[in-house]
C-alpha cells in the first residue's frame, strides 16, 4: 500500500511540476516564436540576413548565460532538494543565499568578457559586435534570476518559475517589436541597430522576471520559516564547504548545459567556411542558408523541444532526493516516469510539426520551398535534442556527471568528424544530419547505462514508446493527408489560408492521437489517474 502511494506521488509531482514548467516554457517559446511573423516583415529584405545575425549572437550569449550562471542554478536546485530529503533546511537556504553572492560576482565578470571579446567572439565581424555587446548587459543581471528560479525548482514549486519565464519573455518581445517597428518603419533604420536593440530586450525580459521571482519568494518565506526551525541541524557544513559543494556541483552542469549549444557553435563557426570551400555562391546568400537552419527552424523546433526541458527540470530534484535516500527503487520508477512522459508528449508534437512544416513555415517567415524542408527535417532533429536533453538532466539527478560529460565529448566528436562530408554530401542539410547522428550515439550510450546500473527495466517503457510511436506515425500520416487534401482548397503559400490549414490539420492531429491514446488506455497508463475522468467522460 505504501509502495503504492509513494509511486503515484512522485509521478504526480512529476506530472505537476512538469506542467507548470511546460506552461512556462510553451508559453514563452510560442511568444518567442509569434513576435518573428513582424519583426521579420518589418526587417523586409534584410529578414534572413537579420536571423542569422540574430542567431550568431544569441549561440555566444547562451553559452555565456551558461557560463554566468557556472550551472550554479541547477546544482543549487539538486543541493536544495538534497538537503530539504535528510530534513535539513536551514543548510538548503544558507546554499541559497551564498549562491546568490557567488552568482553576482560572476555576472560580473561574465559580461565583461562577453562585451570586451566581443571582435573575437564575432570572429571579427565588425557588424556582429555591437550585437554581441548588448547581451552583455543581460549575461550581467540573469545569474541573479537564473538562482531565484533554482531556489523553487530545489522545493519543487515549478509554478514561480514558470510564471517568471512568461513574464520575462512578455517584456522582451514588447520591447524587440516596438524598438523594431520604429527603428525601421518609422526611421527606415539600419537592421543591424534593430537587432542589437532587439537583443537589448534580454536584459529587460530579466529585470520583470526578477522582480516577479522577488514577491514569490518572500511569500514562500513565510511558508518555509517553520521548516528551518524544525530541521534536524545534524549535519554542520562551514561556509567554505558550501561554496566548495556549489561550485564542485556546478562544473559538469555548465558542459552539460553547454551541450546543445555547443552543437549549434560547431554549424555556426564551420557552415560557412565549409560551404564556402566548394561552392561559389556571394556571402550573404550562405548567411541566408545559415538562417534557415540555424534561426528559422530552430526557433520553431525549440516550442517542442522546451517540452523536454521542462520535464528535465522537474526530474531533477526528484532524482536527487531518491538518490539521496538510496531509494533504487523509487529511481528506476522516476527514470521510467520521466521517460515516458517525454515520448508521449513529444514524439506526436514534432511528427505533427513535421506534418505541417510547409504551411507553418509560411506563416511565420513567408514561402520558401528550401526553408519548409529544413523546418520538415529539422523537426525530427528535435527528438533526439529532446531526448538528449532528457537524459543528460536525469544523468546529472544521479550524480553521474562523469558519464553524461564523456557521452557528450564522444556525441561532440562524431559530430565534427561528420560535419564536412555531411555537408559536402547534402549541402544545408548536413549540419541538421551530423547533429543527429552524434546525438543518437549519446542517447544510446545513456540508456545502457542506466540500464544496467540503476535497474532501470527498459521493457515497459519500450511497450509504451512502441504505443506511443505507432499512434504518433497514424497521427503523422493523417494530418499529411489532411494538408494535402486541404490544401487544394487552402493556399499553402499565403499566410491567412496557410493559418486556417494549420487549424484544421491540428484539429485532426489532437483527434486522432488523442483519441486513440485514450482509447487504449495508454494515456492513463502513462498520466496517471487524472485523465480516468476524461476516459470516463468520453466512454
Amino acid at each position: 500500500m505504501a509502495k503504492n502511494k509513494s509511486q503515484t506521488n512522485s509521478q504526480a509531482q512529476l506530472l505537476k511540476g512538469s506542467a507548470w514548467m511546460t506552461f512556462g516554457s510553451i508559453l514563452s517559446r510560442i511568444l518567442g516564436a509569434i513576435y518573428i511573423i513582424p519583426w521579420y516583415a518589418w526587417m523586409g529584405k534584410y529578414g534572413n540576413l537579420a536571423n542569422s545575425l540574430t542567431a550568431k549572437s544569441y549561440n555566444i550569449y547562451s553559452l555565456f548565460i551558461i557560463i554566468s550562471t557556472a550551472g550554479i542554478p541547477g546544482a543549487i536546485a539538486k543541493q536544495i532538494a538534497k538537503y530539504n530529503a535528510l530534513n535539513e533546511y536551514g543548510i538548503g537556504r544558507k546554499l541559497f543565499r551564498h549562491g546568490l553572492v557567488m552568482m553576482g560576482i560572476f555576472g560580473v565578470l561574465a559580461a565583461a568578457c562577453m562585451y570586451f571579446l566581443a571582435l573575437p567572439l564575432s570572429g571579427f565581424n565588425h557588424q556582429e559586435v555591437p550585437v554581441i555587446r548588448s547581451l552583455s548587459v543581460a549575461v550581467l543581471i540573469i545569474p541573479i534570476l537564473s538562482i531565484l528560479r533554482g531556489y523553487f525548482q530545489g522545493y519543487n514549486d515549478m509554478m514561480p518559475s514558470a510564471m517568471s519565464q512568461f513574464v520575462e519573455q512578455l517584456a522582451r518581445v514588447i520591447w524587440m517589436l516596438l524598438t523594431a517597428y520604429v527603428i525601421m518603419q518609422v526611421q527606415h533604420g539600419n537592421y543591424v541597430d534593430a537587432v542589437t536593440q532587439s537583443n537589448l530586450a534580454a536584459a529587460i525580459g530579466a529585470v520583470f522576471g526578477i522582480c516577479l521571482l522577488v514577491v514569490f519568494y518572500l511569500r514562500q518565506k513565510r511558508e518555509t520559516d517553520p521548516l528551518v526551525a524544525q530541521s534536524n541541524n545534524r549535519i554542520q557544513v562551514s561556509t567554505n564547504s558550501l561554496l566548495f559543494e556549489i561550485i564542485q556541483q556546478s562544473i559538469p552542469f555548465i558542459i552539460i548545459d553547454s551541450g546543445i549549444n555547443i552543437f549549434q557553435l560547431v554549424d555556426q563557426y564551420t557552415f560557412h567556411p565549409m560551404i564556402a570551400s566548394f561552392m561559389h555562391v556571394p556571402y550573404d546568400t550562405i548567411e541566408s542558408w545559415y538562417a534557415l537552419f540555424g534561426l528559422n527552424a530552430n526557433k520553431l523546433i525549440m516550442i517542442v523541444v522546451s517540452l523536454s526541458s521542462a520535464m528535465a527540470v522537474t526530474a531533477i530534484p526528484l532524482l536527487s532526493g531518491a538518490h539521496a535516500r538510496g531509494d533504487y527503487r523509487d529511481i528506476s520508477r522516476q527514470i521510467a516516469n520521466t521517460l515516458e512522459l517525454f515520448l508521449f508528449v513529444l514524439l506526436p508534437a514534432s511528427l505533427g510539426m513535421a506534418a505541417i512544416s510547409k504551411p507553418l513555415y509560411t506563416i511565420f517567415y513567408g514561402y520558401d520551398g528550401l526553408g519548409a524542408n529544413v523546418l520538415y527535417l529539422s523537426s525530427f532533429t528535435a527528438i533526439s535534442l529532446g531526448m538528449f536533453t532528457v537524459l543528460m538532466a536525469i544523468l546529472q539527478g544521479l550524480d553521474e556527471n562523469m558519464y553524461a560529460i564523456r557521452y557528450l565529448l564522444i556525441g561532440l566528436l562524431i559530430k565534427g568528424i561528420l560535419q564536412y562530408p555531411l555537408i559536402r554530401l547534402f549541402k544545408i542539410y548536413g549540419p541538421l544530419l551530423a547533429t543527429n547522428l552524434g546525438l543518437l550515439v549519446v542517447i544510446a550510450m545513456s540508456l545502457k547505462h542506466l540500464s544496467v546500473k540503476y535497474r532501470w527495466r527498459a521493457d515497459r517503457t519500450m511497450r509504451r514508446f512502441i504505443g506511443t510511436a505507432s499512434f504518433s506515425l497514424v497521427m503523422f500520416a493523417a494530418v499529411g493527408l489532411t494538408v494535402k487534401l486541404a490544401g487544394h482548397f487552402l493556399n499553402p503559400y499565403r499566410r491567412l489560408s496557410a493559418m486556417v490549414l494549420i487549424a484544421l490539420a491540428v484539429l485532426v492531429g489532437v483527434a486522432v492521437y488523442g483519441g486513440l491514446s485514450l482509447k487504449t488506455g495508454l494515456a492513463e497508463k502513462v498520466l496517471g489517474s487524472r485523465v480516468t475522468r476524461i476516459v470516463q467522460k468520453f466512454h
